[in-house]
C-alpha cells in the first residue's frame, strides 16, 4: 500500500561533546510513514555498525504492504538481527564476549493509525494538545528498580548499574519487543530520541521544543538546548508531525 505523504518530519544526530564516535543512527522516511532511532552499544565500532544495520534493515521494508504486515516486518527483522548480533559475539580465553547491540524505537504511521515498536531506552514521545506523553517504557535497570522495588527515580539512580539495559537488540538469545498502537489526531507531534537527547532535557523543555511551528524549528531547539549543556552522550532525534 502506498502511504500518502501526510507527515512532515526532520531528523538529526550529533556526536556530542565527549564521545569520540557516534553510535546512534536514525531513519526518516515520511514518504513511507516510517521512522526509527537506534543507539548502538559495543566497543571497537561495533555499536555504530549495529545501529546502522538496524536502520538499513528497516529502510528496506516494502512500503506497499498494509499496516499490519509492515508492523510485523519490523518485528521480524529486529528478531532476525538479534540472532545475527548474538551469533557474531566473539570470546577468547582471556577476554569477555564482544557485545554488538543496539536499542531501537520505530514508529509506523498510516492515515489515523500509529504503531510504535521498541527495545531498550530510546524513547517515543507524543505532544498532543499542549501535553507531553512518554509512550514507551524504558527497558533499563533504573526502570526495573522503580517498578519492582517502588524506588523513586532519584533513589534508583543511585544504583551503580542504574542505566544498564534489560533489553536490546543483540543483548541475548531471549529477546522481545514491546508494541503500542494508538490513534493519531490532527496536530499530533511525535519525538523519537536516544537517551543522550532526552537526558539533556526536562519534560518542560521537550514540550517547549515540540510546540514550535515546524519540525525543523523543533529539532533546532532540541539540539541547541542539549549542546548548551554537557552533551556527554550522542544525541539523536526525529520529530514527526501530522
Amino acid at each position: 500500500m502506498q502511504v500518502a505523504t501526510r507527515w512532515r518530519s526532520s531528523g538529526r544526530t550529533d556526536t556530542g561533546k565527549v564521545r569520540a564516535r557516534n553510535e546512534d543512527a536514525f531513519l526518516d522516511h515520511p514518504e513511507h510513514g516510517l521512522w526509527a532511532v537506534a543507539d548502538g552499544m559495543g566497543g571497537h565500532a561495533r555499536g555504530d555498525r549495529a545501529s546502522r544495520m538496524i536502520v538499513e534493515a528497516l529502510s528496506r521494508i516494502p512500503h506497499y504492504a498494509d499496516h499490519d504486515s509492515r508492523a510485523q516486518q519490523i518485528r521480524h527483522r529486529l528478531h532476525w538481527l538479534n540472532r545475527r548480533f548474538v551469533m557474531e559475539m566473539t570470546q577468547t580465553a582471556d577476554q569477555p564476549p564482544q557485545v554488538m547491540g543496539s536499542t531501537i524505537v520505530a514508529l509506523l504511521l498510516e492515515t489515523d493509525r500509529a504503531t510504535c515498536v521498541w527495545a531498550g531506552d530510546s524513547r517515543c514521545y507524543l505532544w498532543r494538545s499542549s501535553r507531553l506523553y512518554q509512550l514507551t517504557r524504558d527497558h533499563s535497570l533504573l526502570q526495573q528498580l522503580m517498578d519492582e522495588q517502588g524506588l523513586s527515580a532519584d533513589e534508583a539512580r543511585r544504583h551503580p548499574s542504574a542505566h544498564a539495559l534489560t533489553r536490546a537488540v543483540g543483548a541475548g538469545d531471549k529477546f522481545s519487543l514491546d508494541t503500542l498502537e494508538l490513534s493519531v489526531h490532527p496536530g499530533d507531534t511525535f519525538l523519537l530520541c536516544s537517551d543522550g537527547l532526552y537526558n539533556s532535557h526536562s519534560e518542560e523543555s521537550l514540550g517547549t521544543a515540540l510546540n514550535q511551528n515546524s519540525t525543523d524549528k523543533a529539532l533546532d531547539q532540541l539540539f541547541t538546548h542539549a549542546l548548551n549543556g554537557s552533551a556527554r552522550d550522542n544525541l539523536t532525534a526525529v520529530v514527526i508531525r501530522r
